[in-house]
């Protein structure tokens, strides 16, 4: 078991470990083992995540979640399987701990009346900016 916050704990059983050639360089080596590792988290289906840690896990997983709802994280900056298998892993858990911490509550807010006399007053200047560039009325 795998302790990500005092209240979420992941099970081993839930963490699909498969292990792929890295890409890039690395000669002779880098072309017979496989050393760079694909974690797959099945985020609807694992154990002790609460709905709203769930929830928002999936919003900011983006384009590494599947569509079955697969969490997949590939690792291969480094040589060894073991390091790249531990890169995924602190990835999941550093993605999971931020999923489970609550966004701040948006307060609304107005703007003061010096913010809008500024704003409309640079309106204004680049409007007249704008009029003196036009080419001058056959009256004028």
């Amino acid at each position: 078991m795998i302790r990500v916050t005092p209240h979420i704990v992941l099970h081993e059983a839930d963490l699909e470990f498969r292990f792929v050639r890295a890409p890039g360089p690395g000669g002779q080596h880098v072309n017979t083992a496989a050393t760079a590792v694909q974690l797959r988290f099945d985020v609807d289906r694992a154990r002790g995540l609460p709905d709203e840690v769930r929830r928002r896990l999936r919003r900011a997983a983006g384009r590494r979640l599947s569509a079955g709802g697969v969490l997949v994280i590939e690792a291969n900056r480094f040589r060894s399987q073991a390091r790249n298998r531990e890169d995924a892993l602190a990835r999941l858990v550093r993605l999971i701990q931020g999923a489970a911490e609550r966004p701040a509550p948006r307060k609304a807010t107005r703007p003061t009346r010096t913010s809008r006399r500024r704003r409309l007053e640079a309106k204004r200047r680049r409007s007249h900016i704008k009029r003196l560039r036009r080419p001058a009325a056959p009256g004028d």
